[in-house]
């Protein structure tokens, strides 16, 4: 029986793959919570390998920021600061896990989807940067006045969190040009197989939801109520999101783009962040913008291929 599974397993396409990937990843960290919650050290150096992957896919040539961008990265800042203004006032905790749904950048896998949607990948490449280094430079800013690290100054605690985390989301990109520069012929074999990042993605995704359910199964009875509520709040930004993304697309001759640039967020990124900066419970929001979003793209995906005109 294994070895009809194995010659199945070899027969799927990539695409195929992919598609059973990443909801066996989240199955696989719920299952074995314990084993992947000693492993919650490794997202950190899992991203910087993902975004470094990526980058090397987009020479730092083709890199243009537009007005395009710009509007896209406001909207991506605004959004998720309103939100904790709005909800602060109602539950602290509803309040982190909305605004972790809309603040993080755009996951480097929006490109792929964006692409395959008929989106300008060029387009959406240069706003996956943007929104990463637009993320690295307000984020410690941002944590530190909502309470990160409370027993330290402002200062201290914009300077503990601005370490931790521009490394992780700038010098990626940083060695990807680098290596283009002096070692072109790695760059062209990192390029050219994009794959890795997808599975350092579902490997992240794994243990980042393992540390999730370890979490959530050490909390009280009393606190169900406000995992439900922040799983809905997440349902209605991630909706929130697409539907404004591409009406700010539509205005610049690129729905599918902005519907994704603002719609797809990097979830591993955002969970880790909330897990180490905010309430940990408040990673149970952007734990299900995961589901959220890949049930989107899915739909999106079966409506452009079902459409001979190939809308998405």
């Amino acid at each position: 029986a294994s070895d009809v599974y194995k010659r199945q397993f070899r027969n799927m396409s990539h695409q195929q793959r992919r598609t059973i990937a990443l909801p066996l990843a989240m199955l696989i960290g719920a299952v074995f919570h314990g084993f992947f919650n000693k492993l919650s050290f490794l997202p950190p150096y899992l991203i910087f390998a993902m975004l470094f992957v990526t980058y090397c896919r987009v020479s730092a040539g083709q890199v243009r920021f537009r007005a395009f961008h710009w509007v896209l990265l406001a909207v991506q800042m605004s959004l998720g600061i309103l939100l904790y203004l709005v909800l602060c006032r109602v539950n602290p905790l509803l309040a982190q896990g909305a605004m972790m749904c809309s603040f993080v950048p755009t996951a480097m896998a929006a490109t792929t989807i964006g692409g395959m949607l008929g989106a300008d990948v060029a387009t959406m490449a240069s706003f996956c940067l943007m929104s990463n280094m637009g993320v690295a430079v307000a984020a410690p800013v941002l944590f530190a006045a909502i309470g990160a690290n409370p027993e330290l100054s402002f200062l201290q605690s914009v300077g503990i969190i601005l370490w931790k985390v521009v490394p992780l989301l700038i010098l990626p990109f940083v060695c990807a040009v680098l290596l283009e520069r002096f070692a072109p012929r790695w760059h062209k074999a990192v390029r050219d197989r994009q794959i890795i990042s997808f599975w350092i993605w579902a490997a992240s995704l794994t243990v980042v939801l393992g540390r999730t359910v370890e979490f959530l199964l050490a909390q009280p009875k009393e606190n169900y109520t406000v995992e439900v509520l922040l799983a809905a709040v997440a349902l209605v930004i991630c909706l929130l999101q697409f539907t404004l993304g591409r009406y700010i697309g539509r205005r610049f001759g690129d729905t599918v783009a902005g519907g994704q640039s603002i719609g797809q967020k990097n979830t591993v990124l955002a969970i880790w962040m909330a897990q180490t900066w905010l309430d940990p419970l408040s990673s149970v929001a952007p734990a299900a913008y995961v589901i959220w979003q890949n049930i989107v793209n899915s739909w999106q995906l079966w409506r452009y291929r079902g459409d001979g005109r190939g809308r998405s």
